[in-house]
């Protein structure tokens, strides 16, 4: 499988997508066609906090992404991805995005909680990756906060 990067942003512009666009870019990943997956971890990937991406590959082909993405006109934007895995094992990542921070964590405990309980697993240690960002002065800004399971590299869509 390889690598599964945990990458994180935040951004502001003057519409939700541009803002959201900003995060990508600041994240490393806003050239690429993101593919949400849902939220299982192969036994066989490693997981790195890398922050910002490397280059994963060619502008415009797709990219395997678990997400979390908050976007806001006024106050605080949170977003986060939870893990947990066995030792040697697969995992299960569990995201989760709002405009409060507390309550986030709150969700992604409660997520993996139910997620494990829903598995014959032997799960590990419970991890949290969450990124917040608060808008700004200025009326006319949105505000994003994003945090991404960036799986291996990119793909082509376009056989």
């Amino acid at each position: 499988m390889g690598t599964i990067r945990i990458v994180t942003g935040t951004g502001h512009g003057p519409t939700p997508t541009a803002a959201y666009d900003a995060a990508l870019a600041e994240a490393g990943v806003h050239n690429y066609n993101l593919v949400t997956l849902s939220s299982v971890i192969p036994a066989d990937a490693t997981i790195e906090r890398v922050g910002t991406a490397p280059d994963l590959g060619p502008a415009g082909h797709g990219q395997y992404v678990v997400q979390a993405a908050e976007t806001t006109a006024d106050g605080e934007a949170a977003a986060a991805i939870g893990w947990t895995r066995e030792a040697d094992g697969p995992g299960i990542f569990y995201e989760v995005s709002g405009s409060n921070e507390r309550r986030v964590r709150e969700d992604i405990e409660a997520g993996l909680a139910s997620g494990r309980d829903l598995r014959e697993w032997e799960f590990g240690d419970d991890h949290v990756a969450l990124e917040t960002a608060r808008t700004t002065e200025n009326d006319d800004e949105y505000t994003s906060a994003i945090v991404l399971a960036v799986y291996g590299r990119t793909h082509t869509l376009i056989e």
